[in-house]
């Protein structure tokens, strides 16, 4: 046995799985929603029988190694060595050479390194000495939060972190600018980030993804630059402190969301702990995304000017989509937060304890600044707040809110019900309807559900044999599920009862997709399983009597 199949035999896929989805039994499978893409109805099925999940929606599917190099956008290496870990399983040289790393994962040694460089000249060199002050005496950054988020500097020389990585770690310098901390000129290579702050960024799983590197000088440029795009590091699926507050943000079930990191260091050293920033100016699908591993609350505490009060307005939509529930923290006099907190730290720990409803916030701030007795102030109010309302899921919500604002405006709430409606209608037909391609056709799914009822029953054997003769002579249109039938029939001859792990082992690698689809088919979605037999038996008489008519036409053609 190998230590791939050595990994699958130690974790369960059920158990494993539902550490990042909830699983609910059905049948002898359990289902859930995908998390590889949306919808409303569960169409992903996981087999504790066969060890493999499927989506019946997506089409994704394959085993435990597959699920999480999909769901943590793993590559193969990566996989395995958290997969064997997880398993208590040591990986062997002799089939997995030691030091042989996929492309991310030496990416993330070579980020590793760079972290302990910038660190080092931060809190012990003399090069650091004057970001230090800056970072404890300007910005009251504490050193016990220094080391909490690994808080580095990168000289002004251009080549320290280049020559340490190149000349002492081996590393090429085709790694160091395929990892975005080098780049380079006439052909040597330079330090991407220069007298700047180091603020490492990592993923969730402890990683270092890349750095934002925030200037010490007042000179012309950018104030804040951070990696440029790699393998690992995408800004739209990032936040600052997410590694350090994952935990404390999945027992308090909230996350607070800031803009920038000094934001999120001062909550933080404020003892306020489920804090993340999001290095932008608005929440993106990928982090929202994210943030619903840990939590189903979003609390924003964003700037207070109006980028901020953007930022927030864009990112409900995407909160909404995901079924996030959001609130505000409102800073009323400060700029940003980490402002706040240094001008009066029991104020903003009230503000906490007292936020708002993020859609009363919105009513609030549009009622404030436009005239409540005129009619275009209504119009203006109504133009901004129904846009909003209209991305509301759930509708008692969403009812609550019209109402609030048909008192508020003194306007009937049909009225605004109406407007709602209008927008809601001009959004559906402003959408691209993209026709769908490579659509199956009926014959195609009743073999596969045919297919599906057998494979699938207590005793695919008796179900054959009692229809030996349809058997025999039909020809499956799909010939891949022709094919799995030829096989099916051949091998339960060698058997006296069916076991799908042994069948699925001489499949051929073609015929896996088909196999593991009918052997996943959610049949208790249509109210099929083997404890009402009686039913069982007569839907597959009536998708076989529906093969037999196509049967008779193939025959009637050939005539």
């Amino acid at each position: 046995m190998d230590e791939t199949q050595e990994i699958r035999e130690k974790l369960d896929l059920v158990n494993f799985i539902s550490e990042y989805l909830p699983l609910k039994k059905a049948g002898r499978n359990f289902k859930s929603n995908c998390p590889f893409h949306n919808e409303n109805t569960p169409s992903f099925v996981v087999s504790p029988e066969r060890q493999i999940w499927h989506c019946f929606g997506c089409g994704k599917g394959g085993d435990i190694f597959t699920f999480l190099m999909e769901y943590e956008s793993m590559e193969f290496p990566e996989a395995l060595r958290v997969l064997a870990k997880k398993a208590g399983v040591t990986l062997r040289e002799s089939s997995f050479k030691q030091g042989q790393y996929s492309e991310k994962e030496k990416i993330y040694s070579i980020n590793s390194l760079a972290l302990k460089f910038f660190h080092y000249l931060l809190t012990e060199h003399k090069a650091g000495l004057f970001a230090l002050k800056y970072l404890t005496e300007q910005r009251k950054v504490t050193k016990a939060s220094i080391n909490t988020f690994e808080i580095g500097f990168s000289p002004n020389t251009g080549t320290a972190l280049s020559d340490f990585l190149i000349k002492k770690k081996d590393y090429t310098k085709q790694d160091l600018i395929l990892a975005g901390i080098a780049t380079e000129r006439g052909g040597h290579v330079y330090d991407f980030f220069k007298n700047r702050l180091m603020f490492p960024l990592f993923d969730h799983r402890g990683n270092v993804t890349g750095f934002s590197g925030r200037s010490l000088t007042d000179d012309d440029t950018p104030k804040y630059i951070n990696t440029k795009e790699t393998p690992v590091y995408h800004k739209g699926s990032m936040f600052f402190g997410l590694n350090s507050a994952k935990d404390e943000i999945k027992q308090k079930q909230d996350v607070i969301i800031v803009e920038g990191e000094f934001d999120a260091i001062s909550l933080f050293q404020e003892n306020i702990k489920n804090v993340v920033a999001i290095k932008g100016t608005a929440l993106t699908e990928s982090q929202v995304s994210l943030l619903a591993r840990f939590t189903s609350k979003v609390t924003l505490c964003l700037d207070q000017d109006t980028a901020g009060f953007e930022a927030t307005r864009r990112s409900l939509e995407i909160l909404e989509k995901k079924g996030l529930t959001s609130d505000i923290i409102v800073l009323n006099e400060a700029k940003d937060p980490d402002e706040a907190i240094k001008a009066n730290p029991q104020q903003f720990k009230k503000s906490v304890k007292e936020k708002h409803g993020v859609y009363d916030f919105m009513i609030q701030r549009f009622v404030s600044s436009n005239d409540i007795d005129s009619a275009q102030g209504k119009k203006a109010i109504t133009d901004n707040l129904l846009p909003l309302f209209a991305n509301i899921q759930n509708e008692i919500i969403k009812e609550h809110y019209l109402k609030q604002l048909s008192k508020v405006l003194d306007v009937t709430f049909d009225s605004l019900a109406k407007e709602l409606e209008k927008h809601q209608n001009k959004v559906q037909e402003e959408k691209i309807v993209v026709p769908l391609k490579n659509k199956r056709g009926e014959r195609e799914v009743i073999e596969e559900f045919t297919l599906a009822l057998i494979l699938q029953s207590k005793n695919p054997k008796e179900i054959i044999d009692g229809y030996k003769i349809f058997f025999k002579s039909y020809v499956f249109e799909t010939g891949s599920l022709g094919k799995l039938f030829r096989m099916l029939i051949e091998f339960i001859e060698t058997q006296t009862k069916f076991d799908s792990k042994l069948f699925s082992k001489i499949l051929p690698i073609e015929l896996m997709p088909a196999f593991d689809t009918c052997s996943l088919y959610p049949l208790s979605k249509y109210g099929l399983d083997e404890t009402n037999e009686v039913k069982y038996r007569q839907e597959i008489t009536k998708k076989i009597a529906r093969l037999s008519e196509y049967h008779q036409k193939d025959q009637a053609k050939k005539q």
